[in-house]
C-alpha cells in the first residue's frame, strides 16, 4: 500500500457521469439494485414541458440527448460531509464532441477542479487543449482563482498508432502538447507515481504491474516521435483512477485497460489492502481478434479473482466482451458504461 493509498478519504458519495463514450442506450432496462441512471432519466427533470395532453405533460426530450463517439470521458464528483470535489478523466477524440455533450447534460464547467489523462492516445486526449480552455473560462468567471489542474504521465509520444494484419499502422491523432495544455490555461503536473488529487478524494495510479500471463498490451500498438517508431505493445504510462465509498470499498475508473481489466483490478487491490471491488467502469480493450481470445481468462480472473460488486464495460470493450460479460455477471452486477448515464455509490 502506498503513501498516497493511505491518504485516501474515504466518501460518503460518488457520482460517476459518463460525458463521451462508444454507445448511447437510454432505452435497457437497469436491474433492481444496480446503481445506473440511464441517461433519460437523468436528462428528463430538467426539461420543460413543452403542452399537456389530457392533463400529462409532454417533454422534448431527443434534441438533448447526447451524441457517443469513439473516445472516453467521465466526469467523477465525491462528496464528504459538507466537502465536494469534481475531476474530469479523459476528454474524448474531439473538443466539439465532449462540449456538446457537456451542454445537454447542464454541467458546471466552473466546478472542475482538475482534469486527468489516463493515458497519451488521441481518443482520450484529443480535445484537451479546448476543453481545458472551456474549464478555465468558466472557472474564471465564476470567480475561480485557482487555475485548473491538469494531471499528465510525463512520458508523451507524439501521436500513436496500431499495426493492421495487412501491415498498414493506423494512426491515432497527433498528441496535444504540454505547451498547448498550458496556454489554454492549465497547471500541469507530471505524474508517473501514485498519487491523490483534490484533498484526496481520487486516486491516481503510478505504472499498473502486469501479473497475468495473458495480459500482454496491445497487439500492434507503436509510439511514434516524428516519424521514428517503436512497438509499444505495453503503453506503461496508463494509469487508473479510483475512489473509496465507506461502506462499498474500492471504485476503479480504467479507461482503456490496455494493462488488462484484471491487472487494472489487482493494482487497486494492492493499493487499498485487498478491499472490495466496487465497480469497475470504462473500457476493457477485449475487441479485435487478437484481444478476444483473452475473453474467457479475462471473465475467469474477474468472477473468482476479483469478484467485483458491478461491471459497467465501455468503449474500447467490444461487443463480444460485452454479450460474455452480461451473461456471467447479469442480472444485477452488470451494468454497461454508455454516453449520458450516471451511476450513484453512496455509503453503505
Amino acid at each position: 500500500m502506498s503513501n498516497a493509498a493511505k491518504a485516501v478519504v474515504e466518501l460518503d458519495e460518488l457520482r460517476i457521469l459518463i460525458v463521451v463514450d462508444n454507445e448511447t442506450d437510454t432505452l435497457s432496462s437497469v436491474d433492481e439494485g444496480v446503481p445506473q441512471i440511464p441517461e433519460l432519466a437523468n436528462i428528463f427533470p430538467r426539461v420543460p414541458s413543452l403542452f399537456e395532453f389530457e392533463g400529462h405533460e409532454c417533454k422534448p426530450v431527443f434534441e438533448h440527448l447526447c451524441c457517443a463517439g469513439h473516445g472516453f470521458s467521465a466526469l467523477v464528483t465525491g462528496k464528504r460531509g459538507a466537502e465536494e470535489h469534481t475531476l474530469l478523466l479523459d476528454v474524448g477524440p474531439f473538443p466539439d464532441l465532449w462540449l456538446d455533450n457537456a451542454r445537454k447534460l447542464a454541467i458546471d464547467l466552473s466546478k472542475i477542479e482538475a482534469m486527468f489523462l489516463s493515458h497519451w492516445h488521441g481518443d482520450h486526449s484529443g480535445g484537451f487543449p479546448e476543453v481545458t480552455a472551456a474549464i478555465t473560462a468558466a472557472r474564471r468567471e465564476a470567480g475561480l482563482s485557482e487555475p485548473l489542474l491538469v494531471d499528465l504521465h510525463p512520458d508523451r509520444p507524439d501521436r500513436r498508432g496500431v499495426q493492421l494484419p495487412t501491415g498498414t499502422i493506423f494512426l491515432l491523432p497527433e498528441e496535444p502538447t504540454f505547451e498547448a495544455i498550458e496556454a489554454a490555461g492549465g497547471r500541469i503536473e507530471k505524474n508517473d507515481q501514485p498519487h491523490t488529487l483534490c484533498n484526496g478524494f481520487f486516486f491516481g495510479s503510478g505504472e499498473i504491474e502486469r501479473e497475468t500471463a495473458y495480459e500482454k498490451g496491445l497487439v500492434g500498438h507503436h509510439s511514434f516521435r516524428g516519424t521514428q517508431g517503436v512497438p509499444d505493445p505495453l503503453i506503461m504510462d496508463e494509469r487508473f483512477l479510483a475512489a473509496r465509498v465507506r461502506g462499498r470499498g474500492t471504485t476503479v475508473l480504467s479507461a482503456c485497460s490496455h494493462a488488462g481489466v484484471v491487472n487494472v483490478c489487482l493494482g487497486a487491490q494492492r493499493e487499498f489492502d485487498r478491499a472490495q471491488i466496487d465497480v469497475v467502469v470504462g473500457g476493457f480493450h477485449l475487441a479485435g481478434k487478437a484481444m478476444e481470445a483473452r475473453i474467457p481468462e479475462t471473465l475467469h480472473d474477474l468472477k473468482t479473482r476479483i469478484q467485483p460488486r458491478l461491471v459497467a464495460p465501455g468503449h474500447c470493450t467490444g461487443w463480444r466482451a460485452k454479450a460474455a460479460l452480461a451473461d456471467a455477471f447479469a442480472p444485477g452486477h452488470y451494468a454497461p458504461s454508455v454516453v449520458g448515464s450516471v451511476y450513484l455509490l453512496k455509503a453503505g
